[in-house]
């Protein structure tokens, strides 16, 4: 089942219109201030989640007199980002697969605990991630295999999320590595570039971050 979470955060709806244009999603979720992008990309959420500080209250009672459309309307003060109740609300929907739009180009430490949320959804089996219109993001514990034509952008990079990951071997790559580890605070594996149709990464243990970009 897939699901598709469109944050409070900034959007640019053009590229997301183009993103949308060709893609379905079993379920979508808006989350607070994400009601105006979800209004204004004409599409009809399943869900709204969030404490509603957000977003405007006519377009919240709008919304409210279209049947189908369940509400979760959460305390300001509570433990948990309104990002993080949606992908719980998706998750147990049995939402498998999710992608976030409008979860970077905000406030820098909600963009930061978005990623670190991918993780959370990383250790319960399900694949996550955000996208922009210059990045694709996502987290991995095991190795990856990539094609030319599917990548995101030119460049791929891969940061430590855990304080170290060992054994990365890079095979197809403009930089390849053998067997190197890393740990945080290095910049060692940032902007790299397929160099042949097909490229691999592999490690042993400890996890990472995976940015497909573009300029």
């Amino acid at each position: 089942m897939t699901g598709l979470i469109i944050t409070g955060g900034s959007i640019d709806c053009a590229f997301a219109g183009a993103f949308l244009k060709d893609r379905t999603f079993d379920m979508v979720i808006a989350v607070d201030g994400g009601l105006e992008a979800v209004k204004q990309l004409d599409i009809r959420p399943d869900a709204i989640v969030g404490d509603f500080d957000t977003v405007k209250g006519e377009l919240l009672e709008e919304y409210r007199t279209i049947e189908g459309i369940t509400f979760e309307q959460h305390q300001p003060e509570k433990d948990e980002t309104d990002t993080e109740l949606a992908l719980r609300t998706a998750m147990e929907a049995g939402v498998s697969d999710m992608v976030l739009l409008g979860a970077t180009g905000g406030r820098l430490d909600h963009s930061i605990g978005n990623i670190h949320l991918l993780y959370a959804c990383l250790q319960k089996g399900v694949k996550a991630s955000i996208v922009d219109e210059k990045n694709r993001l996502y987290i991995l514990d095991q190795g990856k295999t990539y094609r030319s034509g599917e990548v995101w952008g030119k460049y791929i990079s891969f940061l430590p999320l855990t304080e170290e990951v060992h054994g990365i071997t890079l095979k197809g790559f403009k930089y390849p590595l053998t067997n190197r580890d890393i740990r945080i605070g290095t910049s060692l594996c940032i902007s790299n570039e397929l160099e042949a149709e097909t490229g691999a990464i592999t490690f042993r243990d400890g996890v990472l971050i995976c940015v497909e970009s573009h300029d």
